[in-house]
């Protein structure tokens, strides 16, 4: 079985229409359910009342931040080890999503913030690193568009986000490292949930709707990359003048 087919942009072109279709329309169910089940099914708060709902916006796009660069990170790699054409493009398209879901864990934080810290900001390190991780997103959007050859902005690109996937365990750990204002994981492999049944539920079906979401809208970006950089292979005119 020859696996290097699977980095055809061909083969991916063929195929990604179909995909986002079903991981959109996946994402779309999963955020009407969510939505019901943390606006009227998820208990109050105990301490925060009605304000701790936001959580089930902040923890999945903050979730989802971290994984995009990740990834974002994985395909650069694969990009320089194997100079697979496909692993860039799949890089790049990362890049503006996990850019959005930083900016959503960072607008909704602060809003959480207000009411529950008395401050729209403080320079806790989960809240400075995700900060960090922001601009690494945004560096790496503006450094490939900086760039003129595709070439050569993927490679020096891929290595910004390599590096970058260092500020991730940063991230994720700040809260053991650093004495910060926010506090420890409610959930973990080790040590279960420590929030309540419904919420975890609410939780976790609402990371899945953003999970869904951002797997579609990464898949058509992707495409649309392909579209425009192989614009003058014979397969996509051909394939374009057959839709037409």
């Amino acid at each position: 079985m020859n696996i290097w087919k699977f980095a055809s942009p061909f083969l991916f072109y063929k195929y990604s229409s179909k995909l986002v279709t079903i991981f959109g329309s996946l994402s779309l169910i999963l955020f009407i359910i969510g939505a019901y089940f943390s606006l009227f099914i998820s208990p109050v708060d105990s301490q925060q009342g009605e304000v701790y709902r936001i959580i089930f916006i902040h923890v999945p796009s903050a979730w989802m931040s971290m994984l995009i660069y990740l990834v974002m990170g994985f395909w650069s790699f694969i990009g320089l080890i194997f100079n697979t054409r496909l692993s860039f493009i799949l890089s790049h398209a990362c890049a503006k999503t996990g850019a959005i879901m930083c900016l959503i864990a960072l607008v909704t934080g602060s809003i959480w913030g207000k009411p529950t810290w008395g401050t729209w900001w403080v320079w806790d390190a989960r809240l400075t690193s995700e900060l960090v991780l922001f601009f690494l997103y945004i560096g790496y959007i503006s450094l490939f568009k900086s760039i003129e050859s595709f070439k050569k902005a993927d490679q020096v690109c891929a290595y910004i986000a390599i590096f970058g996937t260092i500020n991730i365990p940063i991230i994720y750990f700040s809260v053991k490292w650093w004495a910060t204002l926010h506090q420890g994981a409610s959930l973990s492999f080790d040590g279960g949930s420590q929030i309540d049944s419904v919420m975890l539920t609410s939780l976790l079906i609402m990371t899945f709707a953003f999970w869904f979401y951002c797997i579609a809208i990464i898949l058509f970006r992707a495409k649309t990359i392909v579209i425009y950089r192989e614009s003058q292979k014979s397969w996509l005119k051909k394939d374009i003048l057959n839709a037409s």
